[in-house]
């Protein structure tokens, strides 16, 4: 059974987590550190927070800003649920602007009509590993007042406008996620990258319990074990164990990206000319490392509807996924007052597609083989 995606776990992953499992310290140890230190060093950031998850970072982005009741926050309905429902965390109100068509990326005129005297950051979603058209993004913020928080958690290792993704040129935080199916992983986990040192200090606390034993924050100081809760914080901590496998993982990032890249464009390629298949656009602007390959169905080309073509690929050993059922057309959502016909572009991408697989060691005659299937199945 051939899926849309997985890891790739090499010796050198092995060898550096057991190398932890023979140290002193299997979590809360100098790993961590370390990891956060390659991140910088990788993407560009001043500083880095390692993280339980892609889900806990956009929580603990929410917080540092103080994003609180009433405020509003503009995310896209095009993505996992969790870039949605870190704004309810935090009791404030989820905005969505629709898609552009090309890119399936948030679009810079819908966000627009979006903003309000509520709104207080915008959550732009680089969907696939596209980057979103920050530096536009960026005006609208600065023009408003407004927060930027990227969800990159499809796109570590992509570059927007030959900048790295999680530098934060534009933008006050980045967070990045770990899961197994994404391009590196620590099993579970997540990062946030920020140039905002007041905002950095403020996210190592929240990550653990709000709690503080450095010297020059303490109100008080008893002794050297003391330590102060200052914030209601939380136990989001990464373990040593994930970040000796996060720095492994890191060390083979390019080749992991120009692996996928080369992927992508072999089944362009062998799919391109077929009037039933169409993919999405990668902008110029844009050099991704893709985390999906989305295929977007052509129904006027096609009998079948797109239930019955997932199960025939399931019955042949592909199972394959859909990336995303709009955040707004889940039941939960529905109870909050959206409803169908909200964001149309989502929804007419939501209908038309289904992700390739596409993984480091996906081979050129899996590619193949795959490609083979599909055309055979969809009529």
């Amino acid at each position: 059974m051939i899926s849309y995606g997985k890891q790739s776990i090499n010796q050198e992953d092995i060898d550096s987590v057991v190398q932890v499992l023979k140290s002193d310290f299997l979590t809360q140890g100098p790993m961590v550190k370390d990891f956060e230190q390659a991140i910088c060093d990788y993407t560009g950031a001043k500083y880095c927070i390692a993280v339980t998850n892609g889900t806990v970072a956009l929580h603990l982005c929410m917080l540092a800003l103080n994003i609180c009741k009433n405020d509003e926050v503009i995310t896209s309905p095009n993505t996992f649920l969790a870039s949605a429902n870190c704004i309810l965390y935090v009791n404030a109100i989820p905005k969505f602007a629709d898609i552009d068509p090309l890119t399936a990326c948030i679009s810079i005129k819908e966000i627009k009509k979006q903003i309000t005297s509520k709104t207080k950051c915008i959550i732009p979603v680089h969907f696939a590993g596209q980057s979103c058209d920050m530096q536009s993004i960026f005006e609208i913020a600065k023009n408003n007042n407004l927060f930027i928080v990227e969800d990159a958690a499809h796109a570590i290792g992509s570059k927007y406008k030959n900048t790295k993704v999680g530098s934060c040129q534009y933008s006050d935080l980045t967070i990045f996620s770990f899961h197994p199916v994404k391009t590196i992983t620590t099993g579970e986990g997540g990062a946030i990258t920020t140039n905002n040192e007041q905002l950095y200090k403020k996210l190592l606390m929240l990550r653990s319990h709000g709690m503080t034993k450095d010297p020059l924050n303490l109100i008080k100081n008893d002794g050297a074990w003391y330590y102060e809760m200052q914030e209601l914080g939380f136990n989001y901590r990464l373990t040593d164990l994930q970040a000796a496998l996060g720095i492994s993982q890191l060390k083979r990032l390019d080749k992991f990206r120009e692996k996928r890249r080369e992927l992508v464009s072999l089944y362009k390629k062998f799919l391109v000319n077929d009037n039933r298949f169409s993919f999405l656009e990668e902008k110029p602007y844009s050099d991704a490392c893709f985390h999906l390959c989305p295929i977007l169905l052509n129904f006027n080309e096609i009998t079948m509807t797109k239930k019955e073509i997932v199960k025939k690929l399931q019955d042949n050993n592909l199972n394959l996924q859909v990336h995303y059922i709009p955040v707004h057309l889940q039941p939960y959502y529905k109870d909050l007052g959206f409803k169908e016909g909200d964001f149309p572009e989502a929804e007419r991408y939501y209908k038309q597609t289904i992700s390739l697989p596409l993984y480091f060691d996906l081979s050129h005659d899996d590619v193949q083989h795959i490609v083979e299937i599909i055309k055979d199945i969809v009529k």
